[in-house]
């Protein structure tokens, strides 16, 4: 692990993405709440938030940093669901990781609840950090 104890604490944001590409029939089902699973957005919310509490277990070389702050929503279109995760923290290391491991595993829970419905018709693609604050490297915004 990289030694951030002289970094000074500092509120950090990032903002992540994903975007999972979903038949335009299962998309209804899963805006309608009708998945035999159930409520899958829900679900994959629930899976996000953990997913980024616990990023630093998931990541060797990551440093455990408190979550204090994770919203996470949903774009659609007719035949995509855009996952985007905007998490907060005071620390002396950023909160990218964890943004971008939340934006994964909610993709990849809704990617496993909306399967029965879609079989292999379904791809998660574009996880992307969209924007960071704070922190010695600066300000990044993806163009």
């Amino acid at each position: 692990m990289r030694d951030v104890s002289p970094k000074e604490v500092t509120l950090r944001v990032a903002v992540a993405q994903a975007v999972v590409d979903v038949p335009a029939e299962v998309l209804i089902r899963l805006r309608e709440k009708t998945l035999d699973k159930g409520d899958a957005l829900e679900i994959s919310r629930a899976a996000g938030i953990l997913a980024a509490k616990r990023t630093w277990e998931l990541l060797p070389l990551c440093h455990p940093i408190p979550v204090e702050r994770l919203d996470l929503t949903y774009a659609f279109t007719e035949t995509t669901v855009t996952v985007l995760v905007e998490v907060a923290t005071h620390a002396r290391t950023g909160i990218e990781m964890e943004a971008l491991t939340a934006a994964s595993i909610a993709s990849l829970c809704l990617y496993d609840m909306l399967k029965p419905h879609a079989g292999t018709d379904l791809r998660i693609r574009d996880v992307l950090l969209l924007k960071k604050t704070g922190g010695k490297s600066g300000d990044f915004l993806r163009a």
